[in-house]
């Protein structure tokens, strides 16, 4: 277990950076994709789709081993690579920032349009209204949504194993490896993601019922 709880502070580090980043891409995508200047959203729905339409699995693998092959290539020279930390944050970033994009889509549009109707005949511009106005309640609307996706990005960071990065579960591999008990192995790997993920569910709910209380 103590070797598991290392794997999990590298667990929640990369979580957690990668959600705080992937908020920032999700935000700017969310409004590019709402935006009335069309290449904005070209952009945003071909990033969008492109991440949620693939396996995290795959574009692991595609940006730690394609890229590195694909710049040695057009180098002429080998030796170019990612480090496994580069790649975890930045696939995991990019990854999350597509769903969170469609998470404050869907609570942006949420909020009923008379009220940026309203903004704007008071003489507020729309990104003032949207400031002000729409996306302290969009945002406020989304906590449950984005508390998922923390906890469905904590749970597929064990696919970063695959390039050695040393999660949770490549901990427990490695303990397989040297122990060969996998039994013992995966059922604390299996108690650990639970503890995690049981606890944030419990953390934000809390939060949740105290912001709705402090709201009335």
């Amino acid at each position: 277990m103590p070797r598991l709880w290392d794997g999990a502070a590298i667990t929640i580090k990369i979580t957690a950076i990668a959600v705080c980043v992937g908020m920032v891409i999700g935000m700017v995508m969310a409004l590019s994709k709402l935006s009335k200047i069309w290449p904005l959203r070209i952009i945003s729905n071909v990033y969008i789709e492109c991440l949620r339409g693939t396996p995290l699995y795959v574009q692991i693998l595609l940006f730690h081993f394609g890229v590195p092959g694909l710049m040695n290539s057009l180098d002429g020279v080998s030796g170019f690579h990612f480090s496994v930390m580069t790649t975890a944050i930045v696939v995991c970033s990019l990854n999350s920032g597509a769903y969170i994009a469609e998470i404050f889509r869907s609570g942006i549009q949420s909020i009923d349009r008379g009220q940026m109707e309203a903004a704007r005949s008071l003489g507020m511009s729309h990104t003032k209204a949207m400031r002000y106005i729409i996306l302290p309640q969009a945002v406020k609307r989304v906590i449950p949504p984005l508390c998922n996706e923390f906890i469905v990005l904590l749970k597929d960071t064990s696919l970063l194993a695959v390039i050695g990065v040393t999660e949770i579960l490549k901990t427990g591999q490695i303990y397989i490896a040297t122990t060969y008990a996998p039994f013992p192995a995966y059922i604390g790997v299996a108690s650990v993601y639970l503890i995690l993920t049981f606890t944030i569910s419990r953390v934000v709910n809390y939060i949740e019922v105290k912001w709705n209380m402090s709201s009335k």
